[in-house]
């Protein structure tokens, strides 16, 4: 039986979740924005005193690798990594557009199976994280940072219809215009949603290196550094 902690952080929602033989056992959420750094660690308590009390040892930790918040993907991965080292057990990375997308197919929206699910998460202004996938979970378009505009995902548009979804989808909405764009509001990653993800690299043997693993960017980090007001006044 596999007991799995399940952690994500990338977005605006830190949560963490105990799943066994593919069923959710118990979750911990906090929505109030970026909250990662007090609410985590709480939370990954909680969970290891309630497998405790159950009489469970995890076989595993997973964590979600991003893309998205630089600063929540570091922090999950660092509890992550931690919590593996300690108990001894494997590391499993899940791609975070990934959980969105089998997010969105548990979604009773009637599918015929031929639709592309294209998960999309805010990179800030016009440019989103995003990837598109079939229903078997193949990549139709790798995962990449995009700046949207009007003929964003044309090609795919012309034969198929694609579903947006994610905190990055309202941008889309904003300048894609097809009768086979479609969009579903309010999915957001959340630990629970990685279960199978997480049980599948787990029967897989698909770990990552605690010392080496490092989130999925997909783009540099840019420190904008503050501007000393004497700076001009001097100049």
């Amino acid at each position: 039986m596999a007991n799995i902690i399940n952690i994500e952080t990338s977005g605006k929602i830190c949560s963490v979740a105990f799943t066994k033989d593919m069923a959710l056992e118990k979750q911990w959420d906090d929505d109030r924005g970026m909250n990662h750094s007090t609410a985590l660690a709480p939370f990954v308590e909680s969970c290891l005193e309630e497998m405790h009390r159950m009489g469970n040892r995890p076989d595993a930790v997973a964590v979600s690798m991003g893309p998205g918040s630089y600063t929540g993907l570091r922090i999950g991965l660092s509890m992550a990594k931690g919590l593996a080292y300690s108990l001894d057990v494997p590391l499993i990375g899940v791609d975070t557009l990934k959980i969105l997308a089998v997010k969105a197919m548990f979604r009773n929206i009637g599918w015929q199976g031929d639709e592309i699910l294209v998960p999309m998460i805010d990179a800030r202004r016009m440019e989103v994280y995003c990837a598109a996938y079939d229903f078997a979970l193949n990549e139709l378009m790798s995962p990449a940072a995009l700046v949207l505009d009007k003929d964003s995902f044309s090609e795919l548009l012309r034969d198929r219809d694609l579903w947006f979804f994610g905190d990055g989808a309202e941008k889309a909405k904003q300048v894609i215009r097809s009768p086979r764009a479609h969009w579903i509001d309010g999915l957001l990653p959340m630990a629970k949603d990685m279960l199978a993800l997480s049980e599948k690299a787990l029967r897989e043997e698909d770990f990552l290196d605690v010392a080496y693993s490092v989130p999925a960017y997909l783009k540099e980090y840019n420190a904008v550094l503050p501007v000393n007001p004497l700076t001009k006044t001097l100049s």
